[in-house]
């Protein structure tokens, strides 16, 4: 099996299997494939905490499959993933996951408040009775993120932007350190999308890392402050102005991109 001949272009890689434990997701070497394709290739990445950090590149970059691999949903080849220094296995409780759209059984009959509910049953066990005050607090993480009307809507009766906000509540009824979203702004409006955006800062501001995939790169700087550029590869990683260069960019989408749109997205941050 071969690699695509990616070069990394950023400096500040992290060392080779230092983890700290207050780093909330480190990856070190990862490597996952489909039969004899690479879908990730040896990334290192370690995501901040109290920030929004994007997963930017083309598509079939990895970057969905980086986000199923931290989570165990598809096996890795090679490399090390820790949360908060441990094994995801021991850290499990504090992740959120909120998937793409079209991951979901919108059919599933539950309410929303069904759904946020089943953030809590980390606290509640697993077979155990959700009580009333477990409904009022899910009923609660609805009202932050503008649900609270909808709280007894069957899921697949909402549309796309009100879905996502209850899977949003679901991570904060969870009140996961570590919430990662797979192209959480995905056939959203742009009202849609400024509020899911407001809810997100607003848990970075409490030191919780948001991690999402991200597919739009001119709205990255206005709504991320890091970035992961892929391609398979990691490309370049840090802040946006520091990872949106025309250079990285070029690296990344090749000719997918053309010039114009190069130069107009590294001179935007």
């Amino acid at each position: 099996m071969t690699p695509p001949p990616v070069t990394i272009v950023d400096s500040e890689r992290p060392a080779p299997w230092a983890i700290a434990p207050d780093v909330p997701l480190a990856l070190r070497g990862l490597t996952v494939a489909y039969r004899a394709t690479p879908a990730l290739w040896n990334v290192d990445w370690d995501a901040p905490a109290g920030a929004m950090s994007a997963i930017v590149g083309p598509n079939g970059a990895g970057k969905s499959t980086l986000l199923k691999s931290v989570l165990g949903l598809v096996p890795t080849l090679a490399g090390e993933v820790r949360v908060f220094g441990a094994p995801l296995a021991k850290a499990r409780g504090d992740v959120a996951y909120v998937p793409q759209r079209n991951a979901v059984d919108w059919d599933f009959p539950a309410s929303a408040l069904d759904v946020v509910a089943m953030g809590l049953y980390g606290r509640i066990g697993w077979c155990r009775p959700v009580r009333r005050r477990h409904r009022e607090a899910a009923r609660a993480r609805l009202a932050e993120v503008g649900m609270a009307d909808l709280a007894d809507r069957q899921i697949g009766e909402l549309s796309g932007g009100q879905q996502q906000r209850v899977f949003i509540a679901r991570a904060l009824a969870q009140q996961a350190r570590l919430v990662m979203l797979d192209e959480p702004f995905a056939g959203v409006d742009a009202a849609t999308e400024h509020a899911l955006v407001t809810v997100l800062r607003g848990l970075a501001a409490t030191g919780v890392a948001v991690v999402a995939v991200h597919h739009d790169l001119a709205t990255l700087a206005d709504t991320f402050d890091h970035a992961l550029l892929l391609n398979v590869r990691r490309i370049a990683a840090g802040p946006v102005s520091e990872v949106l260069t025309e250079e990285a960019l070029q690296r990344a989408y090749g000719g997918r991109l053309a010039p114009t749109q190069l130069r107009a997205l590294a001179r935007a941050v």
